[in-house]
């Protein structure tokens, strides 16, 4: 099962950063956690990572939404958008698909939330897409 939709950029890492940023904002979600993930791995095991980060994205209205409907489902929120660079100048941006968020409750009211914040970072990926 793809419990993800992606995209890869042919923009530098910090470029797509950006990007993803803005792509996200324009869809209405907001950045509400950030880890560097190649810094904590090298502080935590000392290993070298390629630059990547997890934003944690959210939409305010869509998470009080799901919420109302499945208190639980607040486990799985915000929405994990990863920026990983696979080489100087080409960068992959994943996110978790939210449709998949569908498996993991038995409340059908998700479904549309679901679908809305799926339809929103399908847009944003898709802009990245025309960016590039």
């Amino acid at each position: 099962m793809d419990y993800t939709l992606s995209t890869t950029l042919a923009l530098p890492y910090d470029d797509a950063v950006a990007a993803t940023r803005e792509a996200l904002a324009d869809q209405g979600f907001g950045i509400l956690t950030e880890i560097d993930l190649a810094a904590t791995m090298k502080a935590k095991l000392d290993v070298e990572l390629p630059p990547q980060v997890i934003l944690g994205a959210c939409r305010p209205p869509l998470a009080y939404e799901a919420i109302q409907v499945d208190p639980s489902i607040a486990a799985v929120l915000p929405c994990n958008v990863v920026v990983r660079s696979l080489d100087e100048g080409t960068t992959v941006v994943e996110a978790f698909d939210p449709a998949v968020m569908m498996g993991m409750s038995d409340q059908p009211a998700l479904g549309r939330v679901a679908a809305d914040a799926r339809q929103r970072i399908t847009a944003a990926l898709a802009a990245l897409t025309q960016e590039d």
